[in-house]
This record gives structure tokens, sequence and C-alpha cells, in this order.
């Protein structure tokens, strides 16, 4: 709403007035604007959907009643994680009196490197699909579908990540991020075995 203020001023005696003229002012009132904002803000708030959260069901398998047998582990890589941000690793399946473990660390030369080259078959043929999407060859959704099936291959890398009760969460987030990035699909988080343990502490004390 506005309302006009007026301002009108007589000159003058008798007959012969001199009138001036109107000198008009606007004055706009914001009350209603300010009510109608409040009423809008009102109404998305009652209406408006928030996002809820998303879980996963995720159906168990039922407990055999015969044991399994242990599989043999040959392409795969198991890292160890330990107190003081330090990490081992080694190549194949665990053998005692055989299993050396390497120390790496988590930089580009470390870790990564170590993925990028145990799962070089993976790395390669993911390459090649990506010269393909570049090229307009493959379409987005295709090579999604497409690299999920090789990182699923038997050839592709498998990798075990292990720690001890001293290691960091956040040492668990950078090797998941260094499987992304090195394109392993399968991937676990598995409890470390007592040989693996005393392995690693020798390497402590060293």
């Amino acid at each position: 709403m506005s309302e006009v203020q007026s301002d009108q001023q007589d000159s003058g005696k008798g007959k012969h007035k001199k009138v001036r003229a109107k000198k008009s002012s606007t004055h706009i009132d914001m009350t209603p604007m300010v009510d109608l904002a409040f009423l809008l803000l009102t109404f998305f708030m009652l209406t408006t959907t928030f996002s809820k959260p998303k879980t996963m069901e995720i159906n168990m398998p039922v407990k055999p009643d015969k044991p399994e047998v242990e599989l043999k582990i040959n392409n795969a890589v198991t890292v160890l994680l330990g107190d003081k941000n330090r990490i081992f690793w080694y190549y194949g399946e665990f053998k005692p009196d055989e299993t050396q473990l390497e120390e790496t660390d988590f930089s580009a030369k470390g870790i990564r490197k170590v993925l990028l080259d145990k799962n070089s078959y993976a790395n390669d043929k993911i390459r090649e699909l990506e010269k393909k999407l570049l090229k307009g060859q493959l379409a987005d959704s295709t090579f999604k579908k497409e690299r999920v099936e090789i990182q699923g291959e038997k050839q592709s890398l498998f990798v075990l990540i292990k720690t001890d009760d001293k290691a960091k969460y956040k040492n668990v987030i950078d090797v998941l991020d260094e499987c992304n990035i090195t394109n392993v699909g399968k991937y676990a988080l598995v409890d470390m075995m007592a040989k693996e343990y005393e392995l690693m502490q020798q390497k402590f004390v060293k």
C-alpha cells in the first residue's frame, strides 16, 4: 500500500490568491510485503519434502551345516594397517614361513603404485574403454557397465584390507580411495590373522 502526501500552500490575500503547484511525495508501506514474505516462507517450509536417509537391505547367506573349504587366494594383495600410519602388504596367499611383508606409504609412489602394477590387467582394458569413450564410440552407461565387468573378472586384482587395534580409521579410507583410483573393484575388510600380526610386529621392532 502507498499513500500520497500533498502539501498545498496559498500565498497572497484577497481575490488574487496564488495557488502553488502541489508537491507530492510517495511513501511505500512495506508491512504487507513482509507479511507476504513470511506467508510464502511458511508455505514452502510446510510443503517441501526433505531428503530422506537411504538404506540398503542386505540379505546375509545362511550358515552352512558343513564347514566351508578355505579357498586359496592367488591374485590378491593383502594390506596390513598398523600404528603410526604404517602400512605393509604382500601378494598372494599367506604362508607363515615364506611370506615377506613389504612396507610402503600412502603416497602416489607407495601403495598406489603397488596396486597399479598388480592390477595392470584391468587398468589396460579400462584404458582402452576410456579411449573409445573420448572418441564417442562408447556411451557413458555402456562404459560404466563394462568397467564394472572388467573389475569383476578373475584376472583382476582382489585387495584384502586388515587392521590391528591401533590402526586409524583415516588410513582405511585412504586405502579404499586408492582402490578406487587404481580400478580395483574387488576388496574386503577382514580380520587380521595371528601370524600376520606377529609378522607385522617384527617389522615394528626392526
